[in-house]
């Protein structure tokens, strides 16, 4: 950890590129060089280069009042490489702050995309978006990426034993078994066999309280992955050295990395309200629910370079940075993103609770036991991958032909209304 450097910046490494600044030194002037030379390496110095035009076609689309679903797909292509850049340019900040300052904004900037997208769903009160956005997440960590990097680095080296070290698994199932419970007790409120009017503002502030004990614990966490316990994050590759890793220098300047990291916030939230807004016309128009769409689309489409570097250092037998990114993803949006977004929309005056409906926790509870049972060993073959790829394609298939109503989870106190006029007219 280096710098700052966790298993997400050297995941996201994987898909950049160096930049040929050849042609940008000869020019005379100092401002203008560092300028251009700053361009370059912000826009060019990523493999997913090609996908930046998507983002001034998804504004322009906006603007002139192209297809809906064009500008919820045009958006979440942009928002592809913008995760990558953040991931880089936090990197290049904690060159210059030092490694306990880049592990905390890993920590707080490592999901933002998930994170701003929920915040715009929660101001629009589309709260079913914001619990299907972020379950999908961390569904899509531990099953697709994980179980698509084990297959594939199994694949790849069938004639080695792959080995990893249990100990950063077993604290990251720990964090998500936590945040199962949270999830789960607010639901049992609800079929704990009293009636709506009773159970549905306990489960509220039952929600809410459960959700700083959350925070809390990934304060801990942090804490413990930043001071006491940083040997257990370190890659090993940190030591022995990486022919693949980034070179141990900056390439842009403190402030300029602040800069474009500010920036790069502001675009990533303005095509997070084009996605918010336009979900439901891209449900419509291509036949497909609106659960299905945030909790299988989203997340692959979001964290596609994140993803795909994870797959790639699994193909090289470097298991333990595959699970930092998987593992730590899942535990970071269950342990911060989702009570954070409970907080914010408590603040707001927005009922939000952690009860996800029967069906979505017991899809995130058989994940994390599915998860935990695989990673027991130290040791991954093929298999363990195809088994969680498996479990991925039938939940996948589930939502696929769910057609839960939007607005079913996000309307509490009127729900609880009807009940108690039925309960009075019977």
């Amino acid at each position: 950890m280096r710098h700052g450097r966790t298993a997400h910046n050297m995941s996201s490494s994987s898909l950049r590129k160096k930049s040929d600044l050849t042609l940008v030194s000869r020019v005379p002037y100092a401002c203008l060089r560092r300028l251009l030379a700053n361009l370059q390496e912000v826009f060019l110095g990523t493999r997913l280069f090609v996908l930046f035009p998507a983002i001034p076609l998804a504004i322009l689309a906006n603007c002139y009042g192209f297809g809906r679903p064009w500008i919820f797909a045009l958006s979440l292509l942009g928002l592809v490489p913008l995760a990558e850049r953040v991931s880089f340019l936090t990197e290049q900040i904690a060159y210059y702050t030092g490694p306990t300052v880049g592990g905390l904004l890993n920590a707080t900037c490592g999901n933002a995309t998930e994170l701003i997208i929920a915040i715009f769903a929660l101001k629009d009160r589309k709260i079913s978006v914001v619990k299907y956005s972020l379950l999908g997440s961390i569904l899509s960590n531990l099953l697709l990426v994980l179980g698509t990097s084990l297959f594939c680095g199994g694949i790849a080296n069938l004639s080695r034993e792959q080995k990893y070290d249990r100990r950063q698994a077993d604290v990251n199932s720990l964090l998500l078994l936590l945040a199962l419970l949270c999830h789960l007790l607010p639901m049992l409120f609800r079929y704990s066999g009293a009636l709506a009017a009773l159970t549905a503002e306990p489960a509220l502030q039952l929600s809410r309280a459960s959700s700083i004990v959350m925070l809390i614990g990934y304060v801990a966490y942090i804490f413990f992955q930043l001071w006491t316990h940083r040997q257990l994050f370190e890659s090993p590759e940190d030591s022995e050295g990486d022919d693949d890793a980034v070179e141990e220098t900056a390439v842009i300047g403190f402030w300029s990395g602040f800069t474009w990291l500010l920036g790069m916030t502001v675009i990533i939230a303005l095509l997070s309200e084009y996605v918010v807004v336009t979900i439901e016309d891209a449900s419509d128009s291509w036949g497909l629910s609106v659960s299905f769409l945030s909790i299988i689309l989203l997340p692959i489409v979001g964290n596609a370079a994140e993803h795909a570097g994870a797959i790639i250092f699994a193909f090289k037998n470097k298991l333990d940075i595959t699970l930092g990114v998987a593992l730590g993803s899942a535990a970071q949006i269950a342990m911060f993103v989702v009570p954070l977004c409970v907080i914010l929309a408590w603040i707001m005056g927005i009922n939000m609770n952690l009860d996800f409906n029967i069906l979505e926790t017991g899809s995130l509870a058989l994940s994390i036991i599915a998860t935990a049972f695989t990673l027991q060993d130290g040791t991954s073959h093929y298999l363990k991958g195809l088994i969680l790829l498996l479990f991925y394609i039938v939940i996948g298939a589930c939502f696929f032909i769910s057609k839960t109503p939007l607005n079913q989870a996000d309307i509490i106190i009127p729900g609880v209304k009807m009940t108690t006029e039925a309960v009075f007219s019977a």
